[in-house]
């Protein structure tokens, strides 16, 4: 293959996780088909997934740039193109291969060459079943292995596509099921691509098995990281003998976790916002649908846009408090208006008081909103203002949302909870008084206090608060379902009795400790994930000893800090008194590390000296949270950190899947929230 080995963290050319997957596809494989083809123009075929790796990496107009004139599914009917060549990117399985033969088998072939490229390892039986059809063997114009198996998410973060992991790995019937094992082998074997083409071969830790004692079985769910860290091993030791150029020693770290290092962090309100956007919109994936005044100006009209790194205004917003956002858009539309002389004439007219912005109100100054509609008059400047206006009236919806939904209390009882500042009496106080708060939003109240109080769902305390707080039966399955994410139970729950079995090995009151030195001037950022600090010990080699063991055993040498000297360190959890402070707005000089401009600021410059890569895979889904943290270690460590994981996941689907770890015969979208 012809990347060159910069692409790894000991190279000078120090490129992006995203690029290195978009120009893989569009160098390595399209690019790389011209050198023996006649033909200016190609087709491009692929199944369901690979089309969805290339389009999470490139742009269609990519594409066609580099000489693809027609993109094709493989099991849809095809017109012959016999004048033309294909370039085939598939998964390596049987049924893939035999459409891809009957496509250029025989007299009457659907193309005249075939570029095939696989997105992992093919096994070489079906290499086999490939040579055997002597009509085929010279129409194939390429046959590799392109090890590209996952869909790149984020400048820094990509996912496996195993949505249904929580409940194949982890339901309690998963147990010598053959999708347990299936899906683990497809899991590690995606992972492992990400290695090959990054170029990189980590150091693999992963969290271990929690044992009570010697009579105590562990379970397959509590095994699922070490055999997960044991498949992408060996998958990567073939990589050393089979890929040019794998690097034959260490050049990074792989740490392999599962959701129960931080059951909080999927459920709890996330006031970023992407996480507000992703969690209160109903958004399908990235997409959302705004409406825009029509072209003959009558009436309005539906128009969807995707929220990514091509819209600098999400770009710069992103990670930004909600509160930190609506200002910023308050500001920025401000100064469009007064740089604009023709903008300023509009100010006297009369417009509307309908203000979004938590700190501008209904006062001396202009709403954001009313700027808003100042420069939309103004039709010489609506290219300009397009995604500025789109951003007004998001950030409009979700403080309407905020406030319908009184989410600030919510939020405010969610984070003492966590810090131990508040308890049973609190919560049974907010059930009884809140009675607008939604029964999503009790919920994942509940659920956050059975995290953190495991010791009270023994008994039928459990089901008096869920009838407090009004939840169906349904809702109990997901806080019941949380057990099976924690570790061995001692005790198999009895009959009809609601039980709540966590990790046996947690204390009664593991809160969560403030993070000294990192203290936000904003309200409700007080929460941080777990996975933040298990980062941070992982780079200074300080991970627990007890609790993750290492594939490799790395040399002290290696990475420049001795192994010997990793101390246990306090655990992630101690009880700390509440801080006083924070308010919704912040000081204008303020930067706290969190706020977009400081992480976009930190860390689009000097990529070329960040040190060695950190990958950190999630099994059971991530989260905004921590998809937010890995950009921010980013440019507080000078370590690039891949966030990997098998799904993302916004707190409904979290929930949903939770649900569907008791509910086989039900499909994801039956057991919406």
């Amino acid at each position: 293959m012809s990347l060159d080995s910069d692409a790894s963290s000991q190279g000078g050319d120090h490129r992006s996780f995203r690029q290195i997957t978009r120009d893989r596809l569009l160098f390595e494989m399209l690019r790389s088909t011209r050198k023996d083809s006649k033909s200016t123009w190609k087709v491009l075929i692929m199944d369901k997934f690979t089309v969805k790796i290339m389009s999470y990496a490139c742009k269609m107009a990519d594409i066609t740039e580099e000489g693809v004139s027609l993109v094709e599914d493989l099991y849809k009917r095809r017109q012959p193109l016999p004048s033309l060549d294909a370039i085939y990117f598939i998964q390596p399985t049987k049924e893939n291969i035999v459409m891809f033969l009957s496509d250029m088998s025989g007299r009457s072939p659907l193309y005249k060459k075939a570029y095939v490229f696989f997105s992992s390892p093919i096994q070489r039986e079906l290499v086999a079943q490939i040579k055997k059809d002597s009509s085929v063997l010279p129409r194939i114009g390429a046959l590799s292995e392109m090890n590209l198996e996952y869909f790149a998410i984020d400048s820094q973060g990509f996912i496996t596509d195993h949505e249904r992991a929580l409940e194949e790995l982890f339901s309690e019937n998963a147990e010598g099921s053959h999708k347990y094992n299936a899906c683990l082998n497809s899991m590690a074997t995606r992972i492992s691509t990400v290695f090959a083409s990054m170029r990189e071969f980590p150091r693999v830790h992963y969290r271990v098995a929690k044992t009570i004692d010697a009579s105590t079985m562990t379970t397959l769910r509590d095994l699922v990281p070490t055999k997960l860290a044991a498949g992408v091993w060996n998958c990567l030791a073939k990589y050393k003998t089979t890929i040019p150029e794998f690097p034959q020693t260490e050049t990074c770290e792989l740490l392999i976790v599962d959701r129960s290092i931080d059951q909080i962090a999927p459920i709890i309100h996330e006031w970023t916002y992407d996480a507000m956007c992703h969690d209160l919109l109903c958004m399908d994936g990235n997409k959302y649908v705004h409406e825009v005044p029509s072209k003959n100006g009558s009436a309005t009209e539906k128009k969807e846009v995707l929220l990514e790194d091509h819209d600098p205004v999400w770009l710069e917003l992103r990670h930004a408090h909600i509160a930190d956002a609506s200002e910023r858009l308050h500001d920025k539309m401000t100064n469009f208006i007064s740089k604009n002389k023709a903008a300023q004439l509009h100010q006297a007219s009369q417009v509307s008081a309908d203000t979004f912005s938590p700190v501008y109100g209904n006062g001396g100054e202009l709403s954001t909103r009313d700027l808003q509609k100042m420069v939309q008059a103004l039709p010489q400047y609506s290219d300009q203002i397009d995604k500025l206006s789109l951003h007004v009236e998001i950030a409009g919806k979700l403080n309407n949302i905020i406030r319908e939904q009184s989410l600030r209390d919510v939020g405010q009882l969610e984070q003492d909870l966590v810090f131990g500042d508040a308890g049973t009496k609190e919560l049974i106080n907010f059930l009884r008084t809140q009675l607008g708060v939604s029964r999503e939003n009790k919920l994942r109240l509940l659920m956050i206090y059975a995290a953190l109080n495991p010791e009270k769902f023994e008994s039928d305390k459990g089901s008096k608060l869920m009838q407090l707080a009004g939840l169906s039966a349904d809702d109990m399955i997901a806080v019941n379902n949380m057990r099976c994410l924690c570790g061995p139970d001692t005790k198999k729950s009895s009959g009809g009795g609601f039980t709540l079995k966590f990790d046996v090995n947690k204390k009664k009151h593991s809160y969560r400790k403030e993070r000294t030195g990192e203290e936000s001037a904003w309200a409700l950022s007080r929460f941080y994930p777990v996975l933040e600090e298990l980062i941070e010990k992982l780079s200074k080699g300080e991970l627990p000893k007890d609790e993750y063991n290492c594939m490799n055993d790395p040399s002290p040498s290696a990475h420049g800090y001795p192994t010997s000297t990793s101390v246990r360190t306090s655990p992630a959890h101690s009880m700390r008194s509440r801080r006083t402070g924070g308010t919704w707005a912040r000081p204008r000089g303020s930067d706290d590390g969190y706020s977009s401009d400081s992480v976009l600021r930190h860390a689009s410059s000097d990529f070329k000296r960040l040190g060695q890569r950190i990958f950190v895979f999630v099994i059971g889904g991530a989260t905004r949270s921590e998809l937010r943290a890995a950009h921010k270690l980013t440019s507080k460590l000078k370590r690039e950190i891949i966030l990997g994981s098998s799904s993302l996941d916004d707190p409904p689907q979290f929930i949903t899947k939770l649900k569907m770890m008791s509910a086989e015969e039900l499909t994801l979208d039956e057991l919406q929230i």
